[in-house]
């Protein structure tokens, strides 16, 4: 158990919060890794502080030439990487210290090749907010499709079973537009265990957004990332408003 994770870390404007994240990734019992920062243009202190840590020649940093969005930062990291694990952690979201190693344990010993852990949430300050989420113990492709049930920070995948993912450049969604695509070649299997920190609040998050964006957001992914019909797409916008209850009266817990 001691292949190479690739981390996938999009950055922008987040110098309150980038150096906790890197350290949590740098603090993990599972140590064969790689964290690639791809920086969306920052105006702010990110590179300065990022730049700190770049002795330790895991940590790879990028810059996008232009102001460009998270999908393009997420697609250009998923190129650089090299392991055969891919995991996810944003810029201002942290992880358990044991998360790497127990996800990659679980995922070997269960020859899964998708998976994803519970998580918890906290604010900008990062205090707790109580709330555990977590989702169904095996996500279909149709059931991925009815839902984006996976927190980004928690999934990771196997590069040698999925093959490199490149998405849409959407806006928004577009960690769901992934899975999508992850999900027509694997199932997804949740790890119970509570091994993540959401940072809930974010400017830009699509959680923070009103019922008509975000079936404006949900009919986006899929008509332009998935080129689905007009129909199916708004079908799909519908199943996804309409999942999103069930996942906060069955899987958000107050802790």
């Amino acid at each position: 158990m001691n292949d190479l994770v690739s981390i996938i870390m999009p950055s922008f404007n987040t110098e309150k919060f980038i150096e906790s994240s890197i350290k949590c990734v740098i603090n993990q019992t599972y140590q064969n890794w790689e964290l690639i920062i791809v920086d969306d243009c920052s105006t702010d202190s990110t590179e300065k502080i990022v730049s700190q840590y770049l002795i330790d020649k895991r940590i790879k940093f990028f810059k996008n030439e232009f102001n460009s969005g998270a999908a393009v930062s997420r697609n250009k990291a998923l190129r650089e990487a090299k392991g055969k694990w891919i995991a996810f952690l944003d810029s201002d979201d942290l992880w358990e210290k044991h998360k790497l190693e127990k996800q990659v344990k679980f995922m070997e010993e269960n020859n899964y090749h998708f998976s994803y852990t519970i998580y918890e949430e906290i604010d900008n300050g990062g205090n707790l907010l109580h709330r555990i989420i977590s989702g169904p113990k095996k996500i279909t492709k149709r059931k991925m499709f009815n839902y984006c049930w996976p927190g980004c920070l928690t999934v990771m995948y196997d590069a040698t079973s999925v093959g490199l993912i490149q998405i849409k450049d959407i806006k928004k969604n577009n960690d769901y537009a992934m899975w999508l695509k992850v999900c027509k070649k694997e199932n997804c299997y949740l790890l119970n265990e509570n091994l993540a920190k959401y940072r809930r609040g974010r400017v830009g998050s699509i959680s923070n957004n009103s019922i008509m964006k975000l079936i404006k957001w949900h009919y986006k992914l899929f008509r332009f990332a998935e080129e689905r019909s007009p129909l199916v797409s708004a079908w799909y916008a519908g199943w996804n408003l309409f999942y999103g209850s069930i996942k906060k009266m069955i899987y958000v817990k107050k802790k």
